[in-house]
């Protein structure tokens, strides 16, 4: 049986139960939960998401199209409180079994009621949104960063990405976006899984061998236990477990393959670590086991105070179990390998190693985004009762008749006859005509306007950066090439 659709890869036209939502409340505040309406809650009306705006029961946003716009509710929040003091009266007075009230209403859940203001954007979770309101457990890859990673990296559906540091699990979402080409064990295996051709054909094409659907996957290792455990109970609510593979383990140390034979190896296609010392790792990260001379100068590199040659540790040929080297890098591609640092110290041992271990074409990065507000500003008496115009006095003439309409309030009318002798003063001295004549004026002629077409074009920067300072390092380590591989190269293109 094919699982669920993941709503980060397929979210459908609506909301659905047991599936994760985002209440977006503001242009950068969002609200992320797994909608269950008929989850265990202190409220009548079930399980609420309790906001500046006002409350949103789960049950009002299950099966809603994406993009609507939700109505607050009136949830009853007294019963919390009657409940807890009916238990703690009924226990002080020694009762036996209490029995509340509370809990026999919990059997139905109670029809929300629409308050009369607030209102909520129900939107479907991807990678940007989650990347703006997940829960921080440590510094996260914001979205210019991965955007840009997942690019250099060439990630493509069918590709295996090996990630350490997983942390929040920003990244880990973009990943699982980018690599997805179906789920293992779906019916596409069925259709798509082998490719099995026709007999020779009449222009000469013999059979093509049976080749197999290779699913794409992302293995996310992190260090911290906690940190671990978290991010694959949140992978398992958002539906990726089949795709994501969390690992708890000190990569260092132990490298990256998931068991003691090759069952179940990484076969990555791109590495991204996002490490304290990743040229720590990047022993790991090779196709052969690394040559005593190349531990050495990593670990010079690394540390000024290695001790002498001889004490430096040796290859990684063999565990404790006596074991043969075993890779977690794809063998029949070349693999490229990205390192996020926040410091240039960092970044100069990483290279130092890459360059040791074969890796070639490496280069650094360092991305600033900002966001980018371009409008138009539109300034007059003309824009009273007009959105996004600044109805303000522009001209001098404009700012004397505001002066006389203001005192015109305040001193009040002293006679029709002298009003009208005044406004034809006015309009003879040509001044602009009082803000009720422009409010009637204004409505009459805003059918005709073109307010994208008006004022004068502006911009402006975002004062702070939305990304934490940090360097990028890129690096390409090629495919393994042997004498037979050039024969049968050769061969077949000659």
């Amino acid at each position: 049986m094919a699982p669920a659709p993941s709503p980060f890869l397929d979210p459908g036209t609506h909301a659905r139960a047991n599936s994760l939502g985002i209440l977006q409340l503001r242009r950068d505040h969002l609200i992320p939960a797994v909608l269950s309406p008929n989850a265990d809650s202190d409220y009548a009306e079930g399980k609420v998401e309790n906001t500046r705006f006002g409350s949103f029961p789960h049950s009002t946003l299950v099966d809603q199209p994406w993009g609507t716009q939700i109505l607050a509710s009136v949830v009853d929040t007294g019963s919390r409180g009657k409940s807890k003091k009916r238990k703690r009266d009924t226990k002080d007075e020694g009762a036996e079994t209490p029995v509340t009230e509370v809990e026999e209403v919990k059997k139905d859940i109670v029809k929300a009621a629409v308050a009369s203001s607030g209102f909520a954007h129900l939107i479907p979770p991807t990678p940007e949104t989650w990347t703006l309101s997940l829960p921080h457990r440590t510094q996260v890859v914001y979205t210019p960063d991965y955007s840009y990673i997942l690019q250099r990296l060439r990630v493509r559906p069918g590709d295996h990405i090996i990630e350490a540091g997983a942390g929040s699990g920003s990244f880990t979402h973009a990943a699982v976006r980018a690599v997805f080409n179906g789920y293992p064990g779906g019916a596409e295996d069925a259709s798509n899984g082998t490719h099995d051709d026709d007999e020779e054909s009449a222009v000469g094409i013999s059979k093509k061998r049976k080749r197999k659907a290779r699913h794409g996957g992302v293995y996310s290792f992190e260090y911290h236990e906690p940190r671990a455990k978290q991010l694959q109970v949140e992978i398992k609510e958002h539906g990726l477990n089949d795709l994501v593979t969390v690992t708890h383990r000190d990569v260092y140390n132990d490298g990256f393959c998931l068991a003691d034979d090759d069952s179940n190896l990484p076969d990555a296609d791109a590495i991204f670590l996002d490490l304290p010392a990743p040229w720590q790792a990047l022993k790991h990260l090779t196709r052969s086991p690394p040559s005593s001379a190349a531990l050495k100068s990593v670990a010079a590199s690394s540390d000024p105070s290695t001790p002498s040659n001889e004490e430096a540790p040796a290859p990684p040929t063999t565990d404790s179990s006596s074991q043969p080297f075993r890779s977690p890098l794809n063998s029949k591609s070349a693999i490229r390998i990205c390192t996020f640092s926040p410091c240039i110290e960092q970044v100069t041992k990483t290279v130092s190693a890459l360059r040791s271990l074969g890796w070639l074409s490496i280069d650094m990065v360092e991305i600033a985004a900002k966001r980018l507000e371009v409008r138009r500003e539109r300034v007059g008496l003309q824009e009273e009762g007009v959105r996004g115009g600044n109805a303000s006095a522009a001209t001098v003439q404009e700012a004397v008749q505001r002066l006389r309409d203001v005192e015109g309030e305040r001193l009040g009318r002293k006679g029709e006859g002298k009003g009208k002798k005044e406004k034809e003063k006015l309009t003879k001295e040509g001044l602009p005509p009082s803000k009720h004549d422009r409010l009637e004026k204004t409505k009459r002629d805003l059918e005709n306007r073109t307010l994208f077409k008006e004022g004068r074009l502006v911009h402006r920067t975002e004062p702070e950066l939305k990304t934490h300072t940090s360097y990028l390092v890129f690096a390409v380590l090629p495919r393994e090439w042997s004498k037979e591989d050039e024969e049968k190269a050769s061969k077949k293109w000659a």
